[in-house]
């Protein structure tokens, strides 16, 4: 019998599945599980592990790593256990048997036993799973426009009880010890969405409800003690043609039915993430067009904190995390992590895991784990790394404690960390963007970008995670144009004064752009000469411009302005109002260009 640690992490790669024990040792149980392994799930009190092949789905205990049951059921591609690991639900794809047969896709079986219990026909793949009450008393399914329960004591007598509401489309059960459901009902015939929440042992009226519009699909967030519930409600389609991925919005509303409101924004755009904190008493959204806002919330929507404004996401950005201290809201420590896919608190609030995935990223496929002040204590690289989990534990188990000093590495890490860093790479940029300047809305306001929230339990400190983009080449870039300019302008007065024309070409000529603040003065190529100023028409004895050609360069030059205007109009940004009025002198200042031409 092998032992094996409690803070335990499961990973599986293309051709087998490893049991790793936790910090310090890192070590891995010998022939866990080689061969062709679909998917794992550990149960989330962590008492179990389940993985399965294409023939078989085992159950394992997680504690020494021996075989609890097995499940003769092929094709499996999806598991998962209820709240206490007394029940396992598995998902196949569903297959036409034949006429007047229906194939029973979604299973739910006895975890000790492997005894199947009972079985279902579900077609799609999202939401597979039953929701189950955190006693496991109840558990329930949504078929059309009804939610089913069904008593775990007395699964054999079918449905216990239903919830009947026209044109639902999606439900959550509440966690805590007095569940309740919170159910969606989107816009119909110009009536607005609604979600309403109704106490599981009785449907006659709901607890608590709020209604909006601009909602085809939600997101609901439960905190913790299933006291409070979070919304994220999303369009598929942006009317304002702002955002390619449709508008969203984020209401709040209390069980108890005495507090609800939508969660005020300082800043318009997507809401890229939502979490609650363990302790269900505050939440974290980040938001905004990028650069996008990080905001702490109390338990009734209040601000608490921003964190700031900086691009967020892993993927193509640096992969940089902050990790905060919740006490006094201070920085404890930057972590670099780029090409991550996955980011995961320990279940002890010690240690962060970052891993890179197949098929998402197909090389530096591995995981890394982090402590939370910062240092690497070990980097493991596996050969097209599919999945990896953290063994779950309860909060309770791991009571509230002081900072801590780093601890000893590991030995793999220890032999990494002395061979010579690797060349940081930067954020992608596709060919067309390379070796220009970085547009405004990627640049970073302060010294961290704050890429995502990712909470751990209440013990430990919360992460923001950031991108880290360097100013100095920005900075360079600036200094560059501006001698540049001032040379070229030199140019053209000494030009002027020696009565010889101008040695520069006409598309060299300084000229003013349009920009989302105003119009700033910049140096750059233009696409049509402004006016014909090398040759001998129009200048005068002195070898200046004539007063009509200057004022066909200054007419051209409006134009051009109003032609850039309108292409950016056409793209879908928002003009300042004097630049819509600029653009609506465009046929005056062409019929006074007309007028001058010879």
């Amino acid at each position: 019998m092998t032992t094996v640690s409690p803070t335990q992490l499961t990973y599986r790669s293309f051709n087998n599945l490893s049991l790793v024990s936790g910090h310090p040792i890192y070590q891995t149980v010998k022939n866990f599980q080689d061969g062709n392994i679909k998917t794992f799930q550990y149960s989330k009190d962590g008492r179990y592990i389940s993985l399965a092949s294409p023939e078989i789905v085992k159950i394992i205990d997680s504690n020494n790593a021996e075989p609890r049951s097995e499940i003769e059921k092929k094709n499996i591609v999806e598991i998962g256990f209820s709240p206490k690991g007394t029940y396992i639900s598995t998902w196949e794809r569903p297959v036409k048997l034949g006429e007047n047969l229906v194939h029973k896709n979604l299973i739910v079986w006895e975890t000790a036993t492997a005894q199947m219990l009972i079985q279902f026909t579900q077609k799609s793949q999202a939401n597979w799973n039953v929701q189950w009450t955190e006693d496991e008393s109840f558990f329930s399914r949504m078929v059309t426009g009804e939610v089913h329960f069904y008593d775990s004591k007395r699964i054999e007598k079918g449905i216990h009880t239903k919830l009947r509401l026209e044109n639902i489309v999606d439900f959550s059960l509440s966690p805590g010890k007095n569940p309740s459901i919170a159910v969606f009902i989107p816009e119909k015939n110009g009536a607005p969405a609604s979600v309403r929440i109704y106490s599981i042992t009785n449907f006659n009226s709901p607890l608590a409800q709020k209604t909006f519009f601009k909602a085809d699909k939600v997101r609901m967030h439960w905190n913790d003690l299933g006291t409070n519930l979070l919304v994220l409600t999303q369009t598929e389609v942006d009317k304002t043609n702002k955002s390619y991925y449709g508008e969203s919005n984020l209401y709040f509303l209390s069980v108890a039915g005495n507090y609800d409101c939508c969660v005020q924004l300082k800043k318009d755009g997507p809401i890229h993430d939502v979490a609650w904190s363990p302790n269900s008493k505050e939440f974290i959204v980040v938001y905004g067009y990028m650069p996008a806002n990080a905001t702490l919330f109390d338990h009734r929507a209040n601000p608490i904190h921003e964190f700031g404004v900086n691009p967020p996401g892993f993927g193509n950005l640096a992969g940089t995390i902050d990790i905060w201290d919740r006490e006094n809201l201070k920085k404890i420590s930057t972590i670099e992590a780029p090409n991550s896919s996955e980011c995961f608190w320990s279940p002890d609030g010690r240690y962060i895991m970052t891993a890179t995935l197949s098929p998402r990223l197909r090389v530096d496929n591995g995981y890394k784990i982090w402590h939370y002040t910062g240092v690497l204590v070990h980097d493991e690289s596996i050969q097209e790394l599919l999945q990896v989990q953290w063994r779950p534990a309860s909060v309770e188990l791991y009571p509230m404690r002081t900072l801590s000093p780093p601890p000893k590495v590991s030995e793999n890490s220890a032999a990494l960390a002395a061979k010579p860093s690797p060349k940081k790479v930067g954020a992608y940029r596709p060919p067309h963007a390379r070796g220009t300047a970085t547009p405004d809305m990627f640049k970073r306001e302060d010294e961290a970008s704050k890429r995502l929230h990712v909470h751990g339990h209440g013990n430990k400190p919360t992460p923001v995670g950031v991108s880290e983009v360097s100013t100095k080449a920005a900075v360079k870039n600036k200094k560059k144009r501006e001698a540049a300019k001032k040379k070229k302008e030199e140019a053209i007065l000494a030009s002027e004064n020696s009565g010889a024309a101008s040695p520069l070409p006409p598309s060299s000529v300084p000229v003013q752009q349009a920009t989302n603040d105003g119009i700033i003065d910049v140096t750059e190529s233009v696409k049509e000469p402004i006016a014909s100023i090398t040759s001998t028409n129009g200048i005068s004895q002195g070898g200046s411009l004539s007063e009509t050609d200057k004022k066909i360069r200054n007419l051209t030059k409006k134009l051009r302005q109003i032609t850039e205007l309108k292409e950016r109009q056409q793209k879908g940004d928002k003009l300042e109002l004097t630049q819509l009025q600029k653009i609506a002198t465009e046929a005056a200042l062409r019929k006074e260009l007309d007028m001058l031409k010879p």
